[in-house]
C-alpha cells in the first residue's frame, strides 16, 4: 500500500456504485489513503439497515446526507436527520436503521480503511444465507452477536 502523502479526491458524481445490501457508492478506498481511511455513501430504503453487528478493526463516522436515521450503540439510541453526525467505536455492538418515510443517504468513513471493500465482495459473491454472509463478514472483522445478545438494540 502506498504512503498517504497526497490528497485523495472524490469529485461529485464519481465513485463506484455497488449493489450489496442496497446501493453503496465507494468514494475513497483504503489504498488511496495508505490504509488510513475509507469512505462510502449508503442509500438506505425506509425501514432498512443492518442487524446488530460489531466491527473489530475500525471505528465508523456517519453523517446523514438526507433522511432520518436511528442509531443504536452500547445501549444508547439517537435519531439524526440531515447534517447530523455520529461516531461509533470499534468493538461495540451497534446498528442503524432508516426510520424515515423516504430513502435516506449516509456518508460513512471507516478508520482505518478497508471495510469499504466489503460491499464489492458481497456483490461479487452474492451470498444467499446468513451463514454465507457471516463467512464473508468474518474476513472483514465483522461479526453478528447471537440472537440472545441482540436485546440491547
Amino acid at each position: 500500500m502506498e504512503k498517504f502523502d497526497h490528497a485523495a479526491v472524490s469529485p461529485p458524481a464519481h465513485g463506484m456504485a455497488v449493489m450489496a445490501f442496497g446501493k453503496h457508492v465507494l468514494r475513497i478506498m483504503a489504498e488511496n489513503t495508505g490504509g488510513s481511511l475509507g469512505m462510502f455513501e449508503a442509500c438506505v430504503l425506509p425501514g432498512e439497515g443492518p442487524p446488530l453487528h460489531v466491527h473489530e478493526r475500525e471505528d465508523e463516522l456517519f453523517r446523514v446526507l438526507s433522511g432520518r436515521f436511528g442509531f443504536w450503540c452500547a445501549g444508547d439510541y439517537v435519531e439524526l436527520t440531515e447534517g447530523g453526525s455520529i461516531a461509533l467505536p470499534r468493538g461495540v455492538p451497534h446498528r442503524f436503521r432508516n426510520v424515515g418515510q423516504t430513502e435516506g443517504r449516509l456518508m460513512v468513513i471507516v478508520t482505518p480503511g478497508g471495510f469499504e471493500s466489503f460491499f464489492p465482495i458481497v456483490e461479487l459473491c452474492k451470498p444467499e444465507t446468513p451463514e454465507q454472509i457471516a463467512s464473508i463478514a468474518r474476513g472483514f472483522g465483522l461479526t453478528f452477536p447471537p440472537e440472545d445478545d441482540r436485546k440491547v438494540a
